[in-house]
């Protein structure tokens, strides 16, 4: 599959997921909240693995930047909390390294 359509789908996953254990760890949510939380972060694992590369790692690297830019657009939409300029900088620091990984061309 394609990393564009992947990397955002996983990152919606892996944060619904974390974010179950965290409503339950430190919000005081009911340990249900942990079962769609362990589906998500399978769902997510599984996506990852989706994506077309000859690495792991690389595929892992350049899904970090998206996982950022993901975590803060969460925090602003379902927590409410506006980004200042420092999460918008780093945001995008981390989506230019993650093209950066994606988009330079490779010897085979």
């Amino acid at each position: 599959m394609n990393a564009v359509i992947v990397y955002p789908l996983a990152a919606i996953a892996e944060i619904a997921g974390c974010f179950a254990v965290w409503a339950w760890w430190r919000l005081g949510a009911s340990p249900l909240w942990l079962l769609p939380g362990m589906v998500s972060l399978a769902l997510f694992g599984w996506l990852l693995a989706q994506v077309e590369t000859s690495t792991a790692g690389r595929t892992f690297a350049a899904y970090g930047g998206i996982y950022i830019a993901a975590s803060v657009l969460w925090m602003w939409m379902a927590e409410g909390h506006r980004p200042d300029r420092w999460d918008l900088i780093g945001t995008m620091v981390s989506l230019t390294g993650a093209m950066i990984i994606l988009a330079t061309p490779r010897g085979t």
